[in-house]
Parts: C-alpha cells; sequence; structure tokens
C-alpha cells in the first residue's frame, strides 16, 4: 500500500466520539480517533514493516503512532531506537501503550525499562514500569531475576505515593502484575499492595483513586490466576 492510502485508510476509521475521548486522555492534533479493533485488519497487511511505522510514528498522528507499534518488527529496533520513540511519546497512551508494549517484545527490554526509570522524567518512568508490566504479564518466572523485581517492589513501597502521576499509575500497575502473574514474588507484593493500600493521585484540584492493588491481586486470587501469563502482548 502507498503511504498515502494507508493514512487515508487509517482516517477512515476515525469517529469523533473517539476523538474526544483520546484528546480527554491527552491526545492532540493531528488524530483522527480510530478504535484499537477496527485497526487489526489494516495492521495484519501492513505487520513487520518497519519502514512503513517508522513513517507513520514520524506523523505525530496519534492513530498513526499507535498503529506504528501495532505493525513494528521489533527484530530491526534498536535499543536507540526506542529511546527516539520516546522523545516523541507525549502522553501516557503513547509512552504506555505504544513504546512500552513494543518494547516489551524485544531481547533488551529490562535494559531500556531500567533507563527510562532512573531518568525522573514521568513518561519515561511510565514507560519503564509499563514494560515490566508487560513483561511480567507475558514472559515466563524464570526470565527475570527475582532480587531484581524484588528491589522493583520496594521501590513501588518507597516511593508510589511521592512520584509523579502517570509513575504512579504504572506503578501500581507493576504490583499488580507482579502479584498476580510472578508467582516467587506473589505473596511479597500481595503484602507491599496491602501495606500502601488506597493511593490518591491528585493534580492541581483533581484527585483520583488508583485501582486498589491489594483488592485487584485478590479478585484474580479467588479466580484461581496465579501465574496468569498473556499469549501476546501487542494487539
Amino acid at each position: 500500500m502507498e503511504f498515502k492510502e494507508i493514512m487515508y485508510s487509517l482516517q477512515s476509521l476515525g469517529s469523533d466520539r473517539m476523538k474526544k475521548y483520546y484528546m480527554s486522555q491527552g491526545a492532540k492534533e493531528p488524530l483522527f480517533g480510530a478504535a484499537t479493533g477496527p485497526m487489526k485488519p489494516l495492521a495484519k497487511k501492513l505487520k513487520n514493516d518497519q519502514v512503513v511505522a517508522e513513517k507513520l510514528y514520524a506523523t505525530g498522528n496519534y492513530d498513526a503512532m499507535y498503529l506504528a507499534g501495532m505493525i513494528a518488527n521489533v527484530k530491526e529496533m534498536t535499543p536507540a531506537d526506542f529511546h527516539r520513540w520516546m522523545e516523541s511519546a507525549y502522553f501516557y497512551m503513547i509512552s504506555d501503550f505504544v513504546v512500552a508494549v513494543t518494547l516489551a517484545e524485544t531481547d533488551f527490554a529490562q535494559e531500556v525499562a531500567d533507563q527510562f526509570i532512573k531518568s525522573g522524567d514521568d513518561l519515561k518512568m511510565s514507560a519503564g514500569w509499563s514494560t515490566y508490566d508487560w513483561l511480567i504479564g507475558s514472559r515466563a518466572d524464570t526470565e527475570f531475576d527475582q532480587d531484581k523485581i524484588d528491589s522493583l517492589l520496594k521501590k513501588v513501597k518507597d516511593e508510589i505515593v511521592s512520584s509523579p502521576i502517570r509513575t504512579q499509575f504504572a506503578m501500581n500497575r507493576f504490583l499488580i502484575a507482579t502479584g498476580v502473574s510472578y508467582k516467587p514474588l506473589h505473596e511479597k507484593a500481595l503484602q507491599i499492595a496491602r501495606e500502601i493500600g488506597q493511593v490518591t493521585v491528585i493534580s492541581g484540584k483533581e484527585q483520583t483513586l488508583l485501582s486498589n492493588a491489594y483488592e485487584g491481586i485478590m479478585k484474580q486470587v479467588e479466580k484461581g490466576r496465579i501465574g496468569f501469563k498473556r499469549k501476546n502482548v501487542r494487539c
């Protein structure tokens, strides 16, 4: 497909309702408002075309950037590519659901995630924690250094309340993912989630409650889903 045809196809999937929703979450023009589901047939046609993925991501169009993550050939991407993509990730739906999701399918995911977490930048830290969320939820427990994950749990315990807004959300998801999908530290994650309790994120005059990690883990305990792993990270 010609690139103009791809963009036209993507535009045809847009709706005012989804555009309004994305913008309420932080998306900015340009964007079409295409939902993820209807994108899948287009993504299937373009799968693993890294040249097109780079062109899509470079447009700055949120829908195109999301499609780029869906079709990226991670075998051709380097750590530098993800750092470059992260520089254009201007809100959490790109940092956590495009950059982090795509990064989680690489062999160097933990290396780059650690760099993001150490950056001190809210969206980068959010992307780093989100990468671990996707990794733990999809890869065998044996692929992780238990001491490393334990140290990340301690970091969540000590820093979640004082961390920037998007980082708090991502830390919370990591805590739940560890408690549900990483059996070696299930009990530790559950204990920390219980100690942390309900967290309130404050943004200006607005207050938002994070999903209660302890309750989230316990719901999966009751369903017998401890140790659950996703088959795929990307759509």
